[in-house]
């Protein structure tokens, strides 16, 4: 859900070469170890992932996440500027300030940011996928897009909740705007479609340009007709 307002978690900074892990058990992180001439190393995944230039945002946006996502942005820029990054994005969506800076950190820098979409990108997520450099956005066979209005949760005085209101209706507007340049859609359309929750299939995402291409799209076709073969050659024959 994008909600305005600022998010806060507990716990010491995480390294610029880490993933956030704060939405993760310790005990579930994988450790890969590299044996090299000059011994073994151990890595958590995610930090030998960066080394690859791949970056996982697997966790709500929040601001503790955005700030590591953003450290690694401009880790990766520093360490080869011409070099692509791929973003996997797995995500419900979170704050919308917090998901902007991810946004303009992407634009920014100059290395082509790719994303992929693998299970979910929703709400804040859906707006970081599309923001990935154009032919580099994708989504795997079986993961879903979502779209919908951005939404505040204040409480309080009815004249702070005037203020809220007018800030959120300003974000709303500039996601709104954000996703018509992204998408090339008018942003009439771009109003109705996230006017309500919206569930789009990766083949609707590509029609309605939020991504480019469907990756292992074949290869998932491929093993449902093979599927259906086995299941009408087993078939007893009238």
């Amino acid at each position: 859900m994008w909600q305005n307002g600022q998010f806060s978690l507990s716990g010491s900074a995480e390294s610029a070469l880490h993933v956030h892990q704060g939405m993760v058990p310790q005990g579930i992180i994988p450790m890969v170890i590299e044996t090299s001439p000059r011994g073994e190393r151990a890595f958590d995944i995610y930090s030998l992932l960066l080394r690859e230039r791949i970056i996982f945002l697997g966790t709500p946006i929040m601001d503790q996440v955005a700030n590591t996502i953003i450290a690694q942005l401009l880790y990766l820029e520093r360490e080869d500027p011409d070099r692509g990054i791929n973003v996997y994005i797995n995500s419900p969506g979170g704050s919308i300030t917090a998901g902007l800076a991810i946004y303009d950190t992407m634009q920014m820098i100059s290395p082509e940011v790719s994303t992929v979409c693998v299970g979910i990108a929703a709400s804040m997520a859906t707006v970081l996928l599309s923001g990935g450099a154009k032919g580099k956005r994708y989504c795997l066979p079986n993961s879903t897009v979502h779209m919908h209005q951005a939404q505040s949760g204040t409480q309080g005085a009815a004249s702070d909740i005037q203020i809220a209101a007018r800030e959120i209706t300003r974000l709303q507007d500039l996601l709104r705007g954000i996703l018509c340049d992204n998408t090339g859609q008018p942003m009439e359309n771009i109003v109705r479609d996230s006017d309500r929750d919206n569930y789009l299939t990766p083949k609707q995402a590509v029609a309605y340009g939020l991504v480019d291409e469907i990756l292992g799209e074949t290869k998932a076709e491929e093993s449902t007709e093979e599927k259906s073969t086995e299941e009408a050659s087993s078939e007893p024959a009238e």
